[in-house]
């Protein structure tokens, strides 16, 4: 991330003990003075009240004027859980849709710049080249649709706003695919995997460096015209190479992960069969763009492994 002229800046991270909140908070830390951070999970700031909203951007802002610092939120929190998400869309679209409009007005209302936190579900996933920011949005999936009504309740707010859409994120903190993997690897002697499901593996690490790197940009008077954006790890992969990568960092055999379709694999919510995202809006803009996903794997295992040589996750 550069330096701007001037203070740091002062973030604030709804949905901050999620993965990427976690990432968001720890490359505060290593930045220092340059950035300050506060990060609330859920139950210290649930996006769905709008008295704790109004609350937690009015303290930013206030704190962010005594400072000197450029104040800015960035929105981690989601509704994630894709599968559940067909029972219970309500619950989903209030976090997903509902929660990003009030933090969007809020925002508009103290002055403070917003970047919200999507995924690459939003589409239909039977194209055949990486999605552009502009196509058209075709969710499949009461996930994909919630997060698509918070894109345009976010755009459309009259906030100064953007949309970084993002997929297939794993890092050290809570659950994910990388994780389950390296678990599985260890409890059975084959597994079979999904092969024909396509996109971009996305380290939370590296994402929370790029969100930061906007946020700079944004705060500082430099902020990209385009106002939906796309950040992954370079490169595209299916959920069985990854899962034969991750074997291969582990020191295992790959050959013991299968490939399978995903009618051998039904779940309650449809997949995009591809839906890798492109990464011309963003090298556009002039941001740094993300190393491939093969290194970024690469990285997440050695940062494990420096944390805790015995650690297999």
């Amino acid at each position: 991330m550069s330096r701007a002229d001037g203070a740091g800046l002062a973030v604030l991270v709804p949905g901050g003990t999620g993965q990427l909140g976690r990432d968001l908070a720890a490359l505060a830390d290593e930045l220092g003075d340059r950035v300050e951070v506060v990060a609330p999970g859920s139950a210290e700031l649930d996006v769905t009240e709008p008295g704790a909203v109004v609350e937690a951007v009015s303290d930013l802002a206030a704190g962010a004027a005594q400072s000197g610092r450029r104040a800015v939120v960035v929105n981690a929190a989601a509704y994630t859980a894709v599968d559940a998400a067909e029972e219970n869309e309500g619950a989903a679209f209030a976090v997903n849709a509902d929660g990003p409009r009030m933090l969007a007005a809020v925002c508009s209302s103290r002055g403070v710049p917003l970047v919200h936190v999507s995924t690459d579900y939003v589409f239909g996933g039977d194209g055949d080249r990486p999605y552009e920011p502009g196509d058209p949005l075709a969710p499949r999936s009461a996930y994909g649709r919630t997060k698509a009504a918070g894109e345009d309740a976010v755009l459309g707010s009259g906030a100064r706003a953007w949309v970084v859409r993002t997929s297939w994120v794993y890092g050290a903190s809570g659950a994910n695919f990388v994780k389950t993997m390296t678990d599985l690897e260890s409890r059975r002697e084959t597994l079979s995997v999904v092969d024909d499901q396509v996109g971009s593996p996305t380290y939370s690490a590296d994402l929370a460096r790029g969100l930061l790197e906007l946020a700079e940009r944004i705060t500082s008077g430099d902020a990209p015209q385009s106002t939906v954006l796309h950040c992954t790890n370079a490169g595209e992969t299916t959920w069985f190479g990854l899962a034969r990568a991750v074997f291969a960092a582990l020191g295992a055999d790959p050959e013991r992960v299968r490939p399978c379709t995903t009618e051998d694999f039904p779940r309650p919510a449809p997949r995009p069969a591809y839906s890798v995202l492109s990464s011309a809006s963003w090298r556009e803009a002039g941001l740094t763009p993300l190393r491939s996903w093969q290194e970024a794997l690469a990285a997440f295992f050695a940062e494990i492994r420096a944390q805790d040589p015995t650690a297999r996750r």
